[in-house]
Parts: C-alpha cells; sequence; structure tokens
C-alpha cells in the first residue's frame, strides 16, 4: 500500500516555517543513515516521525519552495530504494507534505497505522527487482524478415526504388515490422515471465518505453532469493546473447506491488 497526499491533505502553514515531506511509511524500528539527504536545496536531512509500530520518514522543507526538479524526483526515489534494501517500505507519491509532526503522527499514520502495518508485515523480507531487455535492433529486424515472408516481400519490392514511388509500400513495410516486433514482445515477455514465476513472490508486466524494447516486468521477490532469481535473469541473458541485452534494477521500493489510497478516502 503506499498513499498519495492530495491537496486537501495538506494543511495551511504561514510564510517561512518549515512543512514535513513525508517519503514513505516503514516499521518503527527502522533507523536512519545519518548520511541520509532528501528532497530540496539544500537537500534536507532525513528522520522519522514515529506512531505505534510504523513510521514515516521525512524530512522538513520551506513551503515557499517549489519542488520537482529533477534532483529532487532522483533523491526521493534513491531515499526509498536504498531503505527497501534493508527493511518493508510503502512509498508516497512524490510531494506528499504536510503541517507539522503532528499531523504525520495523527492524521498520516494514527488514522491508517493498522492497514499500513498490514501491508509492511505482507512486504516483509521481499522486495522489488525490475526486469529490463532490449532488442539488439539489427538482430531483430532481421528476425523479422526471415520470420514474415510478407515483409520480406515489401522489402525486396522496395529495393533500388525511388522512395515518392515507394511510399505505400514503405508505409505499409513500417506498419508490418512495427506490428511484427510488438508480437514478438508480447511472446518474449511471457516466456521470461514464465521462466521467473519459479523464482519471484509475483511478476507483473510493465508497458514498453523504447521502440526496442523487448522485455519489462517488476518482480516482487524474496530477498533470501535474490540470487536465484539474477541466477534465472543470467541464464535468459546467455541464451539470449547478442539478440536482447538484459538488466536487473534493485532492490528498489514495492511500487508495482502496492495499492494507492489517499488519506480520508
Amino acid at each position: 500500500m503506499s498513499v498519495g497526499l492530495g491537496h486537501n491533505e495538506e494543511q495551511d502553514v504561514e510564510q517561512g516555517e518549515k512543512v514535513v515531506y513525508v517519503y514513505g511509511i516503514v516499521p518503527a524500528d527502522v533507523e536512519v543513515e545519518p548520511d541520509a539527504r532528501g528532497v530540496g536545496d539544500p537537500a534536507g536531512e532525513v528522520t522519522t516521525v514515529r506512531k505505534g509500530q510504523i513510521a514515516a520518514l521525512v524530512s522538513y522543507i520551506s513551503p515557499d519552495k517549489p519542488l520537482g526538479t529533477p534532483e529532487d524526483l532522483t533523491a526521493h526515489a534513491q531515499l526509498l530504494d536504498s531503505a527497501a534494501a534493508d527493511a518493508p517500505v510503502l512509498p508516497l507519491r512524490f510531494g506528499a507534505v504536510l503541517a507539522d509532526d503532528r499531523a504525520v503522527e495523527e492524521e498520516l499514520l494514527g488514522e491508517h497505522h493498522d492497514a499500513f502495518k498490514s501491508a509492511l508485515d505482507q512486504l516483509e523480507g521481499r522486495a522489488e527487482f525490475m526486469v529490463k531487455g532490449r532488442y539488439e535492433q539489427d538482430v531483430v529486424l532481421r528476425e523479422v524478415v526471415e520470420e514474415d515472408d510478407g515483409v520480406a516481400q515489401l522489402r525486396e519490392r522496395i529495393g533500388g526504388l525511388d522512395e515518392e514511388a515507394t511510399r505505400d509500400d514503405r508505409i505499409a513495410l513500417g506498419e508490418a515490422v512495427h506490428n511484427a516486433i510488438e508480437a514478438k514482445r508480447e511472446r518474449d515477455t511471457a516466456k521470461v515471465a514464465q521462466a521467473l514465476s519459479d523464482v519471484a513472490v509475483e511478476v507483473n508486466v510493465r508497458p514498453a518505453t523504447h521502440e526496442d524494447d523487448a522485455v519489462q516486468l517488476a518482480c516482487l521477490v524474496e530477498t533470501d532469493r535474490q540470487g536465484d532469481f539474477e541466477d534465472a535473469v543470467d541464464a535468459i541473458a546467455r541464451e539470449w546473447d547478442g539478440r536482447v541485452a538484459m538488466r536487473v534494477l534493485g532492490p528498489l521500493a514495492p511500487y508495482d506491488f502496492v495499492t494507492t489510497q489517499t488519506p480520508g478516502e
């Protein structure tokens, strides 16, 4: 479960006061590294506000300081990912701000204590890993031509002819190649998801963000099986060597395996 604060949840503050920026929810016994820094310029020291068996990771910022720079977004994500490497964490959406520690303690942690505690218990000993694969463009295009007679015929018909005279064929070829790669991506993604299902608690398919993407999967993994998980990805990488470049990112905060809720809903 993650929490995003709507505008109506923010408290009115006087200009010049500090407000509380909230990153996520963790167990109450989590200790923050002394050098941990969060959003803002200069970056604020990160600490915790506790309530019962849970705590919020927070820092203090000026209310008139705009947020949203690439550095802020990176700081937010890096702090949560760092926390996830050592303990379960429920990430909040970027920009969650409350008036003071009391508001964090009562309105956020107090009102949602049991739900947050239950979600943290479910994530205990687990973390998210992203598996990404990107096609080697020349290789995948060669596969498409070899596997699809229609694409091969279009390429042959276009070859050596004037671009304007073959405009319609070129458009048709582009669409055919796009559709073929889409189908190939779907098959390859399903293959990797199946292979990783034995070493992951849950596997979620993420949409492609680049035309050369072969695989994008979010995987919830037991931390004591991280080695088995990475070995399974390595086996796929060896099988697809020269065809798909594979990589694993993590451990990460479990954005893909939590339910978003706004306080007050």
